[in-house]
């Protein structure tokens, strides 16, 4: 299964995004493919918290109805699945979370990793360096190799 990070969402959304068109294009195939994706719970509320946001985007932040319709339309795919915790969550989450390094914000990435790792994802595509702490999760930076 491939799971998609909050990056990737705000890209495909925000049309002044540079990569726009290819991230919509790349959440189109997943959507419309046979294929197991994911979004994690974490990712959807953090999507919606980042484009409805005015003091980054001021006047051009998103309505949070429209948000919520963007949202509602990805995780309606037949083949997408929202990924959660699971029974053994706290386990997992504790080998992760007591790394040297994470602390603050880093919390968050390491409950999206924690979460990937129990549904046995096998990418999680994503711009954010910061996955590197869990080498045991595999991620793809969609346009490190192919720039949009």
């Amino acid at each position: 299964m491939i799971a998609v990070d909050t990056n990737i969402l705000v890209y495909a959304h925000r049309r002044e995004s540079a990569l726009h068109e290819s991230a919509r294009d790349m959440l189109g195939m997943l959507a419309e493919g046979d294929r197991a994706w994911g979004i994690p719970w974490p990712c959807c509320y953090e999507f919606l918290s980042v484009v409805t946001n005015r003091r980054i985007w001021r006047d051009a932040a998103t309505e949070p109805d429209e948000a919520w319709t963007q949202l509602r339309a990805w995780t309606e795919s037949p083949s997408n699945r929202l990924l959660g915790e699971t029974d053994g969550f706290l386990d997992l989450l504790e080998r992760l979370v007591t790394r040297r390094r994470v602390r603050g914000p880093l919390v968050h990435d390491t409950r999206v990793a924690a979460i990937c790792l129990a549904h046995g994802v096998e990418v999680l595509l994503t711009r954010d360096r910061d996955f590197a702490l869990f080498p045991e999760l595999v991620t793809r930076d969609p346009w490190r190799d192919h720039p949009a």
